[in-house]
C-alpha cells in the first residue's frame, strides 16, 4: 500500500505483483490519477521520465505498467497531493444515479457537454471523476477496484439497498480474517459500467491499516529476499519482465 500519508486521511494505491505475468492488456476503464505536485514534475524531469503537457501546467506521465498520471505543476497546502481518480463510463447519467442517489456521493461539478462529473463524500477528501466515453467500457484483465471505508453498521443497509434496487453484488457482506490483525467486514459491488467498489468496515480497517514506520525497510528486505527466480526455475518457466 503506497501513498503520501496514513490511510486514515490519505488516498493510497495497492500494488500487487503476480508471478508469471509480464504485462497486462489494459482496457479503457481506468483513465488516470491526478495530483498536484511541483515536486513530482521536478522529479520526472530530473529522472528524464517522459512528460507530455496536455494543458497549461498539467503533464501526462505513464507508469511502467501503462497506467496514467496527470501532474499539476503546483503545490497544495493539504498534505495529500492526490486530487482525483478518473473512471470511464458509457452512460454518465446512469452512473451518476448509481454513485450519487444510491451510494450517496455529492456531485461537486458536472459538465454535460464534456460528459464529465466530479463527485465526493466530503469537501476535504479525494474526488471521483466520471468521464463519459463512446462505446462500452472495457475492463480486460488488468482492472482493479476502488475501496471506501464506512462505519461497519452501515454495511448491511448498503447491501439491502443494492438487493432492493437489483444492483450487482459481487461479494455479499462477509468478514475477512487477517492472522494476528483485525477482522474486517466487506461488501463488494459493481456499478452499471462494471467498476468494482469495495466498502470496508471503518473500525477494523483503521486497526488493520495503521501505518508501519518500518514499511519501506520491510518492503526493501522482502524484495531483496525474493525467491521468484527459484519459483520460475522449479516450473521450468522463463521469468517475465514487465
Amino acid at each position: 500500500m503506497v501513498g503520501f500519508g496514513p490511510e486514515d486521511d490519505h488516498f493510497v494505491a495497492e500494488l500487487t505483483y503476480n508471478y508469471g505475468i509480464g504485462d497486462y492488456k489494459l482496457g479503457n476503464d481506468f483513465m488516470g490519477i491526478t495530483l498536484a505536485s511541483s515536486q513530482a514534475v521536478s522529479n520526472a524531469r530530473k529522472l528524464e521520465w517522459p512528460l507530455s503537457e496536455v494543458a497549461e501546467g498539467v503533464f501526462e506521465i505513464e507508469a511502467p505498467g501503462g497506467y496514467k498520471f496527470y501532474l499539476q505543476n503546483q503545490s497544495l497546502l493539504q498534505s495529500d497531493p492526490v486530487l482525483k481518480v478518473t473512471l470511464a463510463v458509457s452512460d454518465l447519467q446512469k452512473s451518476l444515479n448509481y454513485w450519487s442517489n444510491l451510494l450517496g456521493m455529492k456531485i461537486y461539478e458536472q459538465d454535460k457537454e464534456k460528459q464529465r462529473a466530479l463527485l465526493g463524500y466530503a469537501d476535504n477528501q479525494r474526488k471521483l471523476e466520471l468521464q463519459g466515453i463512446k462505446g462500452t467500457v472495457d475492463h480486460t484483465a488488468a482492472f482493479g477496484r476502488i475501496a471506501f471505508s464506512c462505519p461497519h453498521k452501515e454495511l448491511p443497509d448498503l447491501e439491502d439497498l443494492m438487493k432492493r434496487e437489483k444492483q450487482t453484488i459481487l461479494t455479499p457482506l462477509v468478514s475477512l480474517d487477517t492472522p494476528g490483525k483485525a477482522t474486517v467486514q466487506v461488501v463488494i459491488l459493481a456499478d452499471p459500467g462494471g467498476h468494482e467498489i469495495c466498502f470496508v468496515g471503518d473500525e477494523a480497517f483503521r486497526e488493520l491499516s495503521k501505518m508501519d514506520p518500518e514499511g519501506s525497510k520491510l518492503l526493501d528486505d522482502a524484495m531483496a529476499a525474493d525467491k521468484s527466480d527459484e519459483w520460475f526455475a522449479e516450473r521450468n518457466k522463463p521469468k517475465a519482465s514487465g
